[in-house]
């Protein structure tokens, strides 16, 4: 288990996020849905930039699955493969697995990285379950990137620290702009709805932005020129910023960086630092 629970926020300025709970290979041929490909992927995405990768599993048929075991595995062959990436797993109940189930598999599998939906997590539970399981993630040293799916839920995670059920030590958000299916594509001006909402306790916390949809590139360089930052990959988006489809996630990471460091290179060489200071930005 990791031990401790460090101040200074563990989250790499870019995640990759290459696999997800919903695409297959039918929708590209380069999502990477076993452990052989995952580990491939985090590989040629760490040598594209991205310090750390935001990670699913996926059973024998594709199905995206909460497994105990078949994380152990994915740790141990990236521990092995990239070292210096930071591996974050996800409990994303797809519609499948109760917040039970998710609780479960994060205390089983005391891993130190891990995000959960905020609107998941919550949904059905008392407040005395919730304080138990995050005030014990807390003291165990599991950090958990908070996911939000609209400005609402910033309010109603600000209200769960208020009210001493999730602690206020250590926060981490993750900004989810747009939604999977057409019509819901992200937009870079969606982002400041979010931001206007950290207040009170969350004010300080750190932050970052995943987008759906093919404004991705341009989400994610509005969110660290905001000071966040982000998360990009096939989980979310399949095409570069010119509308081709990607070749892969690692063509998706380096269309980041690219646009990244163009960006800060209007900056002032200080703010261009503070905004690339937190992780891995480029080979």
């Amino acid at each position: 288990m990791f031990c401790g629970s460090p101040a200074v926020s563990a989250i790499p300025q870019i995640m990759v996020a290459p696999t997800g709970a919903r695409l297959g290979t039918a929708d590209h041929p380069a999502l990477p849905l076993t452990i052989t490909r995952i580990v491939r992927t985090a590989r040629d995405c760490f040598e594209a930039g991205a310090g750390g990768i935001h990670a699913h599993v996926r059973d024998a048929g594709g199905r995206h699955v909460l497994d105990v075991g078949l994380y152990r595995e994915l740790l141990v062959e990236l521990a092995t493969a990239v070292p210096g990436m930071l591996v974050q797993v996800t409990t994303e109940a797809v519609g499948r697995y109760s917040p039970e189930d998710q609780r479960r598999v994060v205390r089983e599998l005391g891993h130190g990285q891990v995000s959960i939906a905020l609107r998941e997590m919550t949904l059905g539970q008392s407040d005395g379950t919730l304080r138990d399981f995050y005030h014990w993630a807390n003291e165990a040293g599991v950090r958990i990137q908070h996911i939000l799916y609209s400005p609402g839920e910033v309010r109603m995670l600000e209200e769960c620290v208020a009210r001493g059920i999730i602690p206020e030590q250590g926060l981490e958000l993750l900004f989810v702009l747009g939604r999977y299916g057409g019509g819901h594509d992200s937009r870079p001006e969606d982002l400041p709805r979010y931001l206007r909402e950290r207040k009170g306790s969350i004010k300080q916390a750190g932050w970052a932005v995943c987008a759906f949809g093919r404004h991705e590139t341009d989400c994610l360089v509005e969110a660290v020129a905001h000071g966040g930052k982000a998360r990009i990959g096939f989980e979310n988006n399949l095409y570069n910023r010119n509308g081709d489809v990607a070749a892969s996630n690692s063509e998706r990471v380096l269309e980041l960086v690219g646009a990244v460091r163009s960006s800060t290179s209007n900056m002032s060489g200080s703010k261009a630092s503070a905004r690339l200071q937190s992780g891995r930005v480029g080979p």
